[in-house]
Protein backbone atom coordinates (compact mmCIF):
# COMPACT_ATOMS: atom_id res chain seq x y z
CA UNK A 1 0.00 0.00 0.00
CA UNK A 2 1.41 3.53 -0.95
CA UNK A 3 2.62 5.44 1.97
CA UNK A 4 0.24 8.19 1.04
CA UNK A 5 -2.88 5.89 2.00
CA UNK A 6 -1.38 4.07 5.10
CA UNK A 7 -1.02 8.14 6.45
CA UNK A 8 -4.47 8.28 5.61
CA UNK A 9 -6.18 5.42 7.28
CA UNK A 10 -3.74 6.06 10.28
CA UNK A 11 -6.10 9.41 10.35
CA UNK A 12 -9.14 7.62 9.79
CA UNK A 13 -8.21 5.55 13.04
CA UNK A 14 -7.73 8.73 15.35
CA UNK A 15 -10.48 10.25 14.12
CA UNK A 16 -12.65 7.40 14.73
CA UNK A 17 -10.68 6.51 18.16
CA UNK A 18 -11.30 10.25 18.76
CA UNK A 19 -15.44 9.84 17.95
CA UNK A 20 -15.73 7.02 19.81
CA UNK A 21 -14.29 8.67 23.20
CA UNK A 22 -16.47 11.37 22.66
CA UNK A 23 -19.77 9.05 22.59
CA UNK A 24 -18.44 7.12 25.90
CA UNK A 25 -17.89 10.10 27.59
CA UNK A 26 -21.62 11.49 26.22
CA UNK A 27 -22.92 8.37 27.42
CA UNK A 28 -21.20 8.27 30.69
CA UNK A 29 -22.45 11.75 31.36
CA UNK A 30 -26.17 10.95 30.58
CA UNK A 31 -25.70 7.52 32.82
CA UNK A 32 -24.51 9.87 35.36
CA UNK A 33 -27.45 12.57 34.89
CA UNK A 34 -30.14 10.04 34.84
CA UNK A 35 -28.68 8.26 37.97
CA UNK A 36 -28.52 11.80 39.59
CA UNK A 37 -32.38 11.56 38.73
CA UNK A 38 -32.97 8.89 39.68
CA UNK A 39 -31.28 9.52 42.83
CA UNK A 40 -33.16 12.94 43.39
CA UNK A 41 -36.70 11.24 42.79
CA UNK A 42 -35.51 8.70 45.25
CA UNK A 43 -34.35 11.62 47.93
CA UNK A 44 -38.05 13.43 46.99
CA UNK A 45 -39.72 10.39 47.72
CA UNK A 46 -38.09 10.07 50.95
CA UNK A 47 -38.92 13.51 51.93
CA UNK A 48 -42.17 13.03 51.05
CA UNK A 49 -42.86 9.97 53.34
CA UNK A 50 -40.86 11.37 55.84
CA UNK A 51 -42.98 14.72 55.88
CA UNK A 52 -46.48 12.22 56.23
CA UNK A 53 -44.50 10.02 59.06
CA UNK A 54 -44.33 14.23 61.45
CA UNK A 55 -47.48 14.91 59.89
CA UNK A 56 -48.71 11.84 61.50
CA UNK A 57 -47.01 12.04 64.59
CA UNK A 58 -48.19 15.69 64.68
CA UNK A 59 -51.50 14.77 64.27
CA UNK A 60 -51.04 12.12 67.12
CA UNK A 61 -49.25 14.55 69.43
CA UNK A 62 -52.27 17.18 68.76
CA UNK A 63 -54.44 14.32 69.82
CA UNK A 64 -52.93 13.10 72.36
CA UNK A 65 -52.67 16.78 74.02
CA UNK A 66 -56.68 17.41 73.41
CA UNK A 67 -56.79 13.64 75.61
CA UNK A 68 -54.10 14.71 78.36
CA UNK A 69 -56.40 17.76 78.78
CA UNK A 70 -59.57 16.35 78.73
CA UNK A 71 -58.38 13.85 81.49
CA UNK A 72 -57.15 16.54 83.28
CA UNK A 73 -60.21 18.31 83.30
CA UNK A 74 -62.17 15.35 83.92
CA UNK A 75 -59.69 14.16 87.01
CA UNK A 76 -60.42 18.20 88.38
CA UNK A 77 -63.92 17.81 87.93
CA UNK A 78 -63.81 14.41 89.69
CA UNK A 79 -61.45 15.74 92.44
CA UNK A 80 -64.33 18.61 92.99
CA UNK A 81 -66.97 16.40 93.10
CA UNK A 82 -65.48 14.18 95.16
CA UNK A 83 -65.27 17.29 97.74
CA UNK A 84 -68.57 18.69 97.31
CA UNK A 85 -69.64 14.33 98.11
CA UNK A 86 -67.80 14.36 101.31
CA UNK A 87 -68.68 17.67 102.20
CA UNK A 88 -72.64 16.57 101.48
CA UNK A 89 -71.84 13.43 103.17
CA UNK A 90 -69.80 14.55 106.23
CA UNK A 91 -72.94 17.18 106.95
CA UNK A 92 -75.37 14.17 106.96
CA UNK A 93 -73.37 12.24 109.20
CA UNK A 94 -72.23 14.67 111.59
CA UNK A 95 -75.80 15.33 112.07
CA UNK A 96 -76.73 11.71 113.87
CA UNK A 97 -73.19 11.81 115.20
CA UNK A 98 -74.06 15.02 116.87
CA UNK A 99 -77.19 13.82 118.34
CA UNK A 100 -75.39 10.52 119.69
CA UNK A 101 -73.16 12.64 121.37
CA UNK A 102 -75.63 14.36 123.75
CA UNK A 103 -77.52 11.21 124.06
CA UNK A 104 -74.72 9.72 124.84
CA UNK A 105 -73.75 12.54 127.61
CA UNK A 106 -77.35 13.07 128.86
CA UNK A 107 -76.73 8.78 129.40
CA UNK A 108 -73.71 9.14 131.25
CA UNK A 109 -75.02 11.41 133.75
CA UNK A 110 -77.68 9.24 134.75
CA UNK A 111 -75.71 6.27 134.88
CA UNK A 112 -74.59 5.09 138.77
CA UNK A 113 -73.11 1.88 138.14
CA UNK A 114 -69.20 1.73 137.04
CA UNK A 115 -69.71 -0.51 134.77
CA UNK A 116 -72.58 1.45 132.84
CA UNK A 117 -69.94 4.24 133.27
CA UNK A 118 -67.05 2.20 131.58
CA UNK A 119 -69.64 1.74 128.43
CA UNK A 120 -70.73 4.70 128.08
CA UNK A 121 -67.12 5.91 128.15
CA UNK A 122 -66.05 3.33 125.07
CA UNK A 123 -69.08 4.42 123.32
CA UNK A 124 -67.85 8.03 123.84
CA UNK A 125 -64.05 6.96 122.46
CA UNK A 126 -65.82 5.15 119.48
CA UNK A 127 -67.72 8.54 118.62
CA UNK A 128 -65.05 10.60 119.30
CA UNK A 129 -62.74 8.65 116.60
CA UNK A 130 -65.41 8.73 114.14
CA UNK A 131 -66.04 12.56 114.25
CA UNK A 132 -61.29 12.72 113.72
CA UNK A 133 -62.02 10.38 111.01
CA UNK A 134 -64.65 12.35 109.08
CA UNK A 135 -63.19 15.36 109.68
CA UNK A 136 -59.46 14.87 108.76
CA UNK A 137 -61.37 13.12 105.40
CA UNK A 138 -62.83 15.80 104.56
CA UNK A 139 -59.95 18.57 105.35
CA UNK A 140 -57.41 16.15 103.45
CA UNK A 141 -60.15 16.28 100.33
CA UNK A 142 -60.63 20.10 100.20
CA UNK A 143 -56.95 20.72 100.76
CA UNK A 144 -56.15 18.57 97.61
CA UNK A 145 -58.85 19.76 95.38
CA UNK A 146 -57.04 23.04 96.47
CA UNK A 147 -60.69 25.08 97.64
CA UNK A 148 -59.21 25.72 101.38
CA UNK A 149 -57.91 29.11 100.66
CA UNK A 150 -55.92 30.45 103.60
CA UNK A 151 -56.99 33.82 105.32
CA UNK A 152 -53.33 35.15 106.26
CA UNK A 153 -53.39 37.79 109.19
CA UNK A 154 -51.67 38.46 112.08
CA UNK A 155 -51.38 35.98 114.41
CA UNK A 156 -50.23 35.74 117.99
CA UNK A 157 -48.45 33.33 118.86
CA UNK A 158 -48.88 33.59 122.72
CA UNK A 159 -52.90 33.89 122.13
CA UNK A 160 -52.32 30.77 120.35
CA UNK A 161 -50.08 28.70 122.56
CA UNK A 162 -52.00 29.90 125.33
CA UNK A 163 -55.43 28.52 123.60
CA UNK A 164 -53.24 24.93 122.91
CA UNK A 165 -51.95 24.59 126.22
CA UNK A 166 -55.70 24.80 127.83
CA UNK A 167 -56.50 21.68 125.17
CA UNK A 168 -53.74 19.51 126.11
CA UNK A 169 -52.20 20.14 129.19
CA UNK A 170 -55.12 17.98 130.56
CA UNK A 171 -54.26 14.58 128.44
CA UNK A 172 -50.48 15.09 129.58
CA UNK A 173 -51.32 15.53 133.29
CA UNK A 174 -53.09 11.75 132.64
CA UNK A 175 -50.01 10.28 131.20
CA UNK A 176 -47.88 11.18 133.96
CA UNK A 177 -45.74 14.05 131.03
CA UNK A 178 -45.05 18.06 131.36
CA UNK A 179 -45.92 20.21 128.74
CA UNK A 180 -44.51 23.32 128.74
CA UNK A 181 -44.61 26.47 126.12
CA UNK A 182 -42.15 29.09 126.41
CA UNK A 183 -43.69 32.51 127.08
CA UNK A 184 -43.55 34.75 123.75
CA UNK A 185 -44.46 37.77 122.91
CA UNK A 186 -44.59 37.81 118.99
CA UNK A 187 -46.85 38.11 116.22
CA UNK A 188 -46.64 36.18 112.59
CA UNK A 189 -48.18 36.44 109.39
CA UNK A 190 -50.69 33.16 108.95
CA UNK A 191 -54.18 31.90 109.06
CA UNK A 192 -54.76 31.53 112.09
CA UNK A 193 -57.27 28.10 111.94
CA UNK A 194 -54.59 26.30 109.85
CA UNK A 195 -51.41 27.22 112.26
CA UNK A 196 -53.66 26.34 114.89
CA UNK A 197 -54.37 22.63 112.83
CA UNK A 198 -51.06 21.86 112.12
CA UNK A 199 -50.19 22.38 115.91
CA UNK A 200 -52.64 20.65 117.12
CA UNK A 201 -51.78 17.77 115.20
CA UNK A 202 -47.65 18.08 115.95
CA UNK A 203 -48.83 18.04 119.81
CA UNK A 204 -51.38 15.57 119.84
CA UNK A 205 -48.63 12.90 117.77
CA UNK A 206 -45.84 14.37 120.28
CA UNK A 207 -48.01 12.99 123.22
CA UNK A 208 -49.04 10.00 121.75
CA UNK A 209 -45.82 8.59 121.29
CA UNK A 210 -44.23 9.61 124.64
CA UNK A 211 -43.90 7.49 127.14
CA UNK A 212 -42.02 9.99 129.67
CA UNK A 213 -40.70 13.13 129.58
CA UNK A 214 -42.93 15.67 128.00
CA UNK A 215 -43.10 18.04 125.22
CA UNK A 216 -41.75 21.56 125.26
CA UNK A 217 -43.22 23.79 122.69
CA UNK A 218 -40.63 27.05 121.91
CA UNK A 219 -39.62 29.75 119.03
CA UNK A 220 -36.33 31.19 117.63
CA UNK A 221 -36.13 34.00 115.73
CA UNK A 222 -34.46 33.50 112.13
CA UNK A 223 -34.43 37.06 110.15
CA UNK A 224 -38.00 37.47 108.96
CA UNK A 225 -39.03 34.11 110.34
CA UNK A 226 -40.30 32.48 113.03
CA UNK A 227 -39.11 29.22 113.48
CA UNK A 228 -41.79 27.24 116.13
CA UNK A 229 -40.22 23.94 117.22
CA UNK A 230 -42.16 21.51 119.28
CA UNK A 231 -39.79 18.53 120.99
CA UNK A 232 -40.63 15.50 123.06
CA UNK A 233 -39.00 13.04 124.14
CA UNK A 234 -40.51 9.85 122.86
CA UNK A 235 -39.72 7.05 120.53
CA UNK A 236 -38.05 8.95 117.68
CA UNK A 237 -38.70 8.22 114.13
CA UNK A 238 -36.30 5.76 112.17
CA UNK A 239 -34.30 6.93 109.16
CA UNK A 240 -35.70 4.83 106.70
CA UNK A 241 -39.17 6.35 107.99
CA UNK A 242 -38.70 10.21 107.48
CA UNK A 243 -41.03 10.43 104.11
CA UNK A 244 -43.19 7.48 105.24
CA UNK A 245 -44.71 9.56 108.46
CA UNK A 246 -46.21 12.06 106.16
CA UNK A 247 -48.25 9.28 104.01
CA UNK A 248 -51.38 8.42 105.33
CA UNK A 249 -52.52 5.82 107.23
CA UNK A 250 -48.98 5.39 108.74
CA UNK A 251 -48.75 4.95 112.44
CA UNK A 252 -44.85 4.49 114.19
CA UNK A 253 -44.61 1.34 115.92
CA UNK A 254 -43.75 2.16 119.02
CA UNK A 255 -46.23 0.58 121.87
CA UNK A 256 -46.95 1.80 124.88
CA UNK A 257 -46.62 0.15 128.80
CA UNK A 258 -48.98 -2.02 128.46
CA UNK A 259 -47.96 -3.38 124.72
CA UNK A 260 -50.58 -1.73 122.62
CA UNK A 261 -50.43 0.15 119.77
CA UNK A 262 -50.63 3.60 120.03
CA UNK A 263 -53.69 5.12 118.96
CA UNK A 264 -54.63 7.55 116.09
CA UNK A 265 -55.52 7.30 112.66
CA UNK A 266 -52.13 7.54 110.97
CA UNK A 267 -53.45 10.64 109.31
CA UNK A 268 -52.63 14.04 111.45
CA UNK A 269 -48.91 14.38 109.40
CA UNK A 270 -50.57 14.15 106.72
CA UNK A 271 -52.76 16.50 106.79
CA UNK A 272 -49.86 18.79 108.61
CA UNK A 273 -47.55 19.46 105.06
CA UNK A 274 -50.79 19.54 103.33
CA UNK A 275 -51.76 22.59 105.59
CA UNK A 276 -48.30 24.01 105.05
CA UNK A 277 -48.15 23.59 101.68
CA UNK A 278 -51.34 26.02 101.53
CA UNK A 279 -49.72 28.15 104.03
CA UNK A 280 -46.42 28.49 101.91
CA UNK A 281 -44.84 27.60 106.03
CA UNK A 282 -41.77 24.55 105.61
CA UNK A 283 -42.46 22.10 107.46
CA UNK A 284 -39.37 19.94 108.95
CA UNK A 285 -38.11 17.55 111.89
CA UNK A 286 -34.94 15.97 113.44
CA UNK A 287 -35.04 13.15 115.48
CA UNK A 288 -33.01 10.01 116.79
CA UNK A 289 -34.46 6.82 117.71
CA UNK A 290 -35.40 6.63 121.66
CA UNK A 291 -34.04 9.90 122.41
CA UNK A 292 -37.12 11.99 120.87
CA UNK A 293 -38.13 14.53 117.72
CA UNK A 294 -38.23 17.96 117.47
CA UNK A 295 -40.52 19.53 114.67
CA UNK A 296 -39.72 22.92 113.17
CA UNK A 297 -42.76 25.14 111.49
CA UNK A 298 -41.05 28.46 109.67
CA UNK A 299 -43.69 31.17 109.84
CA UNK A 300 -43.13 34.68 108.54
CA UNK A 301 -42.94 37.39 111.57
CA UNK A 302 -46.02 39.13 112.04
CA UNK A 303 -46.31 43.09 109.89
CA UNK A 304 -48.03 44.23 112.95
CA UNK A 305 -46.10 44.12 116.62
CA UNK A 306 -50.49 44.36 118.39
CA UNK A 307 -51.48 40.93 119.88
CA UNK A 308 -54.10 40.29 117.60
CA UNK A 309 -57.55 40.18 119.78
CA UNK A 310 -58.03 37.50 122.65
CA UNK A 311 -59.19 34.20 121.21
CA UNK A 312 -62.56 33.38 120.67
CA UNK A 313 -64.87 31.76 123.67
CA UNK A 314 -64.74 28.16 121.70
CA UNK A 315 -61.16 28.00 121.57
CA UNK A 316 -59.88 30.31 124.85
CA UNK A 317 -59.56 27.89 128.31
CA UNK A 318 -62.85 27.95 129.34
CA UNK A 319 -63.69 28.58 132.90
CA UNK A 320 -65.25 25.49 134.68
CA UNK A 321 -68.11 24.42 137.27
CA UNK A 322 -70.62 27.63 136.20
CA UNK A 323 -74.10 26.52 137.34
CA UNK A 324 -76.68 27.11 134.33
CA UNK A 325 -79.67 26.47 136.59
CA UNK A 326 -83.08 28.43 135.82
CA UNK A 327 -81.52 29.14 132.34
CA UNK A 328 -83.86 30.23 129.57
CA UNK A 329 -82.63 28.55 126.07
CA UNK A 330 -84.61 29.42 122.74
CA UNK A 331 -83.38 25.78 120.84
CA UNK A 332 -83.64 26.34 117.09
CA UNK A 333 -82.77 22.85 115.52
CA UNK A 334 -84.79 21.04 112.11
CA UNK A 335 -83.44 17.75 112.81
CA UNK A 336 -85.86 15.48 115.23
CA UNK A 337 -83.32 13.72 116.47
CA UNK A 338 -80.85 16.35 117.09
CA UNK A 339 -83.07 18.40 118.92
CA UNK A 340 -84.65 16.02 121.43
CA UNK A 341 -81.27 14.86 122.24
CA UNK A 342 -80.23 18.43 122.79
CA UNK A 343 -83.40 19.53 124.62
CA UNK A 344 -82.89 16.41 126.69
CA UNK A 345 -79.20 17.77 127.77
CA UNK A 346 -80.14 21.08 128.33
CA UNK A 347 -82.60 19.96 130.90
CA UNK A 348 -80.02 17.45 132.96
CA UNK A 349 -78.20 21.24 133.17
CA UNK A 350 -81.54 22.45 134.90
CA UNK A 351 -81.92 25.11 131.62
CA UNK A 352 -85.81 25.75 130.76
CA UNK A 353 -85.77 24.96 127.13
CA UNK A 354 -88.42 26.16 124.27
CA UNK A 355 -87.62 23.88 120.89
CA UNK A 356 -88.39 25.66 117.50
CA UNK A 357 -87.52 24.23 113.75
CA UNK A 358 -87.74 27.32 111.60
CA UNK A 359 -87.71 30.87 112.19
CA UNK A 360 -90.75 31.19 112.72
CA UNK A 361 -91.60 28.83 114.99
CA UNK A 362 -88.79 30.63 117.45
CA UNK A 363 -90.55 33.50 116.89
CA UNK A 364 -94.06 32.63 117.84
CA UNK A 365 -92.33 31.04 120.94
CA UNK A 366 -91.49 34.74 122.06
CA UNK A 367 -95.06 35.92 121.76
CA UNK A 368 -95.20 34.90 126.07
CA UNK A 369 -93.85 38.06 127.36
CA UNK A 370 -92.96 36.41 130.64
CA UNK A 371 -90.75 33.73 128.90
CA UNK A 372 -88.30 35.81 127.88
CA UNK A 373 -84.67 33.43 126.29
CA UNK A 374 -81.28 33.94 127.83
CA UNK A 375 -79.42 32.46 125.15
CA UNK A 376 -80.62 31.45 121.36
CA UNK A 377 -79.15 28.11 120.29
CA UNK A 378 -79.54 27.43 116.50
CA UNK A 379 -78.64 25.59 113.73
CA UNK A 380 -77.43 26.93 110.68
CA UNK A 381 -79.52 25.25 108.49
CA UNK A 382 -83.24 25.33 108.92
CA UNK A 383 -86.93 24.36 107.32
CA UNK A 384 -87.87 26.38 104.83
CA UNK A 385 -84.55 27.51 103.65
CA UNK A 386 -83.86 29.41 106.93
CA UNK A 387 -80.58 30.43 108.33
CA UNK A 388 -79.80 30.07 111.78
CA UNK A 389 -77.83 33.39 111.43
CA UNK A 390 -80.63 35.14 110.36
CA UNK A 391 -82.88 33.79 113.16
CA UNK A 392 -80.66 34.97 115.46
CA UNK A 393 -81.15 38.34 114.16
CA UNK A 394 -84.45 38.36 113.90
CA UNK A 395 -84.97 36.74 117.32
CA UNK A 396 -82.54 39.90 118.70
CA UNK A 397 -84.57 42.46 116.64
CA UNK A 398 -87.50 41.47 118.73
CA UNK A 399 -86.13 41.25 122.12
CA UNK A 400 -84.95 45.05 120.86
CA UNK A 401 -81.57 43.69 122.30
CA UNK A 402 -78.13 41.40 121.68
CA UNK A 403 -79.29 38.74 123.04
CA UNK A 404 -76.51 35.79 123.31
CA UNK A 405 -76.30 33.36 120.83
CA UNK A 406 -74.38 30.74 119.65
CA UNK A 407 -74.62 28.54 115.77
CA UNK A 408 -74.15 24.81 115.97
CA UNK A 409 -73.56 23.47 112.87
CA UNK A 410 -72.45 20.95 110.64
CA UNK A 411 -71.41 22.74 107.96
CA UNK A 412 -67.88 23.55 108.00
CA UNK A 413 -67.33 26.52 105.51
CA UNK A 414 -65.97 29.83 105.74
CA UNK A 415 -68.84 31.83 104.52
CA UNK A 416 -70.87 30.53 107.84
CA UNK A 417 -67.86 31.51 109.71
CA UNK A 418 -67.66 34.62 108.52
CA UNK A 419 -71.41 35.33 109.06
CA UNK A 420 -71.07 34.34 112.65
CA UNK A 421 -68.73 36.45 113.36
CA UNK A 422 -70.01 39.04 111.32
CA UNK A 423 -73.17 39.07 113.82
CA UNK A 424 -71.03 38.48 117.30
CA UNK A 425 -72.50 35.04 117.44
CA UNK A 426 -70.36 32.13 118.73
CA UNK A 427 -69.77 29.35 116.53
CA UNK A 428 -69.36 25.45 117.57
CA UNK A 429 -69.19 22.73 114.98
CA UNK A 430 -70.79 19.61 115.36
CA UNK A 431 -70.80 16.75 116.61
CA UNK A 432 -70.72 18.93 120.15
CA UNK A 433 -68.61 17.73 122.72
CA UNK A 434 -71.03 18.69 126.12
CA UNK A 435 -68.54 19.62 128.13
CA UNK A 436 -67.58 22.28 126.07
CA UNK A 437 -71.09 23.46 125.02
CA UNK A 438 -71.84 23.69 128.79
CA UNK A 439 -68.56 25.85 129.19
CA UNK A 440 -68.94 28.16 126.64
CA UNK A 441 -73.00 28.32 127.66
CA UNK A 442 -71.38 29.20 131.08
CA UNK A 443 -69.44 32.12 129.81
CA UNK A 444 -71.75 33.66 127.49
CA UNK A 445 -73.98 34.06 130.34
CA UNK A 446 -71.10 34.60 132.91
Amino acid sequence: MPLRDIDDLNKLKKINAALVSRVERSMDQQGNAFSLFQTAISLENRVRTRTEELHATLRRLEQSNIDLVAAKETAEQANLSKTRFLAAASHDVLQPLNAAHLSVSALAEVQTSEEGKKLVRQVERSLETMEDLLRTLLDISKLDAGVVQPEIGDVSLEALFSSLRSDFLPEAQKKGLSLKFRPVNVVVRSDRTLLRRILQNILSNALRYTRSGGVLVGTRHRGDTIRIDVADTGCGIPDDQREAVFEEFHRGTSTLAEGRLAGGLGLGLAIVRRMAAALGHPVTFSSRVGRGTIFHIDVPVGMSAAAEPTAGAADMERPRGYGLFGTKVLLVENDVDVLGAMTSLLERWQCLVRAATSTDDALDLLGDTDWVPDIVIADQHLDGGDLGTATIAEVRDYLGRPVPALIVTADGSEPVAKAARAAGIELMRKPLKPAQLRALLAHLLA
